[in-house]
């Protein structure tokens, strides 16, 4: 199935696949490409598998690619359930044994990279080592962290509700403070903005929760882990993440131009790293 075909959403056009987990009510969309060392791939709230086409395109002849949509997002199909960084931990725990993944390298990005945090921590025997690009959880659930997720969250409700602000401000948003890098990527997300923002509602207003602060796993996790990290972004700070992100035993952390996606804001520079590392990893 064409990812491009579907109607809503913020997709890529790229060929995807059913995947049907043991503990998963509904199947979730994934696309598989490459060959090599294996890379888990897991996306931002809104997002899709589709953000991390370019990247498998670049470098398929080294590595085996797996991404996978979310619940609700992409080609998956409609959840119930609120976006969540430990549902979705579990979610690539399961997909890692359905599909048979050799102790894969985690990509994740945003809600993605929080979700495997969670996911190492539970269970390190499968995988070989964290890519964490602006991950949530790192920063503290304070009063301010509460009054920006709470505002955010009502921006998106009203959103939903067909607010004739929303579109312009979303625009604005997602071209000068999310994707300012990936001017394409941030106009499909934008023609589906009203369609996404009752999941993005959700989101904010889960990212408020004092159970989104999983600081305390960082140093818990004995895997190598490197932190690429968007300088740009506005929301997922390093300013705000960076005690905690420095308590991973065996981190290292590479900056990049961008808001909040550094493998899609800058390709050619994140390629060129993510080899470096992945190979390291793969110790070849």
């Amino acid at each position: 199935m064409a990812v491009g075909a579907m109607s809503g959403r913020a997709v890529l056009s790229i060929a995807t696949e059913d995947l049907e987990l043991p503990n998963l009510r509904n199947s979730i969309r994934y696309f598989r490409k490459g060959q090599g060392p294996s890379i888990l791939c897991v996306h931002a709230t809104g997002h899709g598998c589709g953000d991390f086409a370019p990247l498998a395109d670049e470098l398929s002849d080294h590595y085996d690619f797996t991404a996978l949509d979310w619940p609700g997002h992409g080609a998956s199909d409609t959840d119930r359930e609120a976006p969540d960084a430990a549902l979705y931990a579990d979610i690539i725990i399961e997909a890692i044994e359905t599909l048979g993944l050799n102790r894969p390298i985690l990509l994740g990005n945003s809600i993605g990279g929080a979700a495997a945090i969670i996911a190492a921590h539970k269970r390190p025997d499968l995988i070989s080592a964290l890519l964490l690009c602006n991950p949530g959880g790192l920063a503290k659930v304070d009063f301010a962290a509460r009054m920006l997720t709470g505002g955010m969250a009502r921006i998106f409700a009203a959103g939903a509700r067909g607010a004739s602000w929303f579109g312009p401000l979303f625009s604005f948003y997602y071209k000068r403070m999310i994707l300012p890098g990936a001017p394409d990527r941030a106009q499909q997300i934008i023609s589906v903005g009203q369609e996404i923002a009752p999941l993005l509602s959700q989101a904010w207003r889960g990212f408020g929760q004092q159970d989104a602060d999983i600081r305390a796993l960082a140093p818990q996790i004995d895997l190598p882990v490197w932190l690429a990290w968007a300088r740009q972004d506005r929301f997922v700070s390093w300013g705000r993440s960076k005690a905690a992100a420095l308590t991973f035993p065996r981190h290292s952390v590479t900056f990049y131009k961008g808001g909040h996606a550094p493998f899609l804001e800058e390709l050619d520079m994140f390629s060129r790293d993510f080899r470096a590392f992945a190979d390291q990893v793969a110790g070849r």
